[in-house]
């Protein structure tokens, strides 16, 4: 997927992976929807190191964290697939879009702006988990439809979209019902191209 992408375009991918790296934190009181181990945000966990070790961007390193930890296990449900690098998913989006999410980033920690000023975040750090609500925003991102594929996950109907942001939103939308494990949503390509 070699395209020009906007810093707005990174910036509303970002907003949608670090949601979905927030919510799927499961060591946190309440657990959210614990689809990795981790406890990375909030202020009684790894939120609390995190403030100590970097006072002035520990939202951003928990914020990174926590995504890391996404991006792991999703990682780990794609290798549950014969060809786990023909497919699309939240965290795996190709190389060269995955590098430019990191730099796009690594460049908002360094801006000195609070993850809630320079990002649509539908959250708050630090409050109340709203479940209900987060499941609604990751349902509106797009309309889509899967059929689910054990045990690699849930696989998206339909063409890729070409648009990066639109390739997210539909693999964020794809998150609802929420279960249990984290549902991988992805896309598959054959030769690079949409199945």
């Amino acid at each position: 997927m070699s395209t020009t992408i906007t810093e707005h375009a990174l910036d509303a991918i970002l907003s949608l992976q670090l949601t979905v790296a927030w919510a799927g934190e499961g060591r946190c009181k309440p657990k959210r929807f614990g689809w990795w181990d981790t406890d990375l945000i909030d202020g009684n966990g790894g939120g609390d190191f995190l403030s100590q070790l970097a006072p002035r961007t520990h939202e951003w390193a928990a914020l990174a964290l926590a995504r890391e930890a996404a991006r792991r296990v999703d990682a780990r449900a794609r290798s549950r697939h014969g060809d786990a690098d023909e497919l699309r998913s939240i965290y795996f989006l190709g190389f060269e879009l995955d590098e430019k999410l990191d730099d796009r980033l690594a460049a908002l920690k360094r801006s000195g702006l609070a993850p809630s000023a320079a990002l649509s975040l539908p959250f708050v750090l630090g409050a109340e988990f709203p479940a209900e609500k987060i499941a609604e925003v990751l349902s509106g991102q797009a309309k889509v439809s899967f059929e689910k594929v054990p045990p690699v996950g849930r696989e998206l109907a339909g063409t890729v979209p070409a648009a990066p942001e639109a390739l997210v939103k539909a693999l964020t939308a794809a998150l609802v019902p929420i279960a249990p494990e984290y549902p991988l949503p992805f896309f598959r390509l054959v030769a690079g191209r949409a199945r």
